[in-house]
């Protein structure tokens, strides 16, 4: 058999491994601002997410720390009043081997995240319903373009800033 493009890749994708050792909550805040400042008439929510990302090598080798802090707020559509606000900054320890140093920090930032979002959406629509709101089921989140936004802002910034 042949040595072809397809063949080498499948035998780097074999030997790439990602193992999740540990999943945690480092911070959580959920303010019900409706319940305690009260409104008058309709409630319509405008609801805003906001993802960050970041990773970090952990001292034991072939160790990563993934966190991914997302920031929902919910804003009656007619007077810019706050509803709730749910920060949520949840963590994951990965068990990374065979993925080149050059596409290392993608692989952290785009398929890390991926394994972490599903227990992120869960946590979300629970604290949501628990909170006294409809249980809020987050959209699935394009990790590739949130990574290459990054970028983009990233190489536009001045260079010392």
């Amino acid at each position: 058999m042949a040595d072809t493009p397809e063949n080498g890749a499948a035998a780097a994708a074999q030997q790439m491994k990602m193992q999740i050792l540990a999943q945690y909550i480092r911070d959580m805040s959920f303010e019900n601002i409706l319940s305690q400042k009260g409104t008058q008439g309709e409630v319509q929510p405008d609801i805003n997410v906001q993802v960050n990302l970041d990773a970090r090598k952990r001292s034991v080798e072939n160790q990563y720390e993934v966190s991914m802090k997302v920031k929902v707020e919910s804003k009656n559509k007619d007077g810019d009043t706050t509803l709730f606000l749910l920060e949520l900054d949840y963590g994951g320890i990965f068990h990374i081997e065979g993925v080149p140093e050059d596409q290392l920090h993608p692989f952290l930032l785009i398929e890390c995240p991926r394994q972490l979002f599903p227990f992120v959406r869960r946590i979300v629509s629970d604290i949501t319903r628990d909170g006294g709101f409809p249980p809020l089921n987050l959209e699935n989140i394009d990790f590739v373009a949130l990574y290459r936004q990054e970028l983009a802002r990233r190489a536009e910034q001045p260079a010392d800033a």
